[in-house]
């Protein structure tokens, strides 16, 4: 069986725990994770970690993917106003595939348009009005995963392993990691 492969776009001001944890725990799940700078990297997160992308965006945008994972922090609006970070996502929403968001990132999915009648959950102080927006840590509505914020990023990553790889995997993982969730 071949491996799975998520995409996680890095904006300036990305929040670093989201995209670090989401980052290892895909690829501790044997996820092949391309990360790819919006712009030039490395990446500079909003509490000034350089990140070393990857790659750029536009060499990868419009490779197959079976999901685009979006970290939030300041660096959401940036992803929200990308429009190729929109077509992806809304082409993987498309075909069924995943669509993940945390924090205010939820706000770039909303903008393409792919929360329309989904659960959703998203940082307090931002709006998904085209979602059933939800006060939960972690919600998954089919084939779109929310997380609320920096302190569900270890939930949100597994539950995008159980949705990727399945519920083993991820229970595999929990326990290695001695998660208690």
């Amino acid at each position: 069986m071949q491996a799975m492969n998520a995409l996680v776009p890095l904006a300036e001001g990305f929040e670093e725990i989201e995209a670090m944890t989401i980052i290892d725990v895909l690829r501790r799940a044997g996820v092949d994770v391309t990360v790819a700078a919006l712009g030039k990297s490395p990446v500079t997160g909003a509490h000034d970690v350089a990140v070393s992308a990857d790659t750029e965006l536009d060499a990868v945008h419009e490779r197959s993917f079976d999901a685009v994972v979006l970290p939030g922090g300041p660096g959401a609006k940036r992803l929200c106003d990308d429009e190729r970070v929109k077509k992806l996502a809304q082409r993987l929403a498309a075909e069924g595939k995943l669509v993940a968001a945390v924090c205010a990132a939820p706000i770039a999915l909303e903008a393409a348009g792919v929360l329309r009648g989904k659960r959703a959950t998203v940082f307090p102080g931002n709006a998904l009005p085209s979602a059933e927006l939800v006060e939960e840590g972690v919600v998954v509505d089919g084939n779109v995963i929310t997380g609320r914020g920096p302190g569900v990023a270890l939930e949100f990553a597994l539950a995008l392993v159980e949705k990727l790889v399945g519920r083993a995997k991820r229970d595999e993982l929990a326990r290695a990691m001695l998660v208690t969730t």
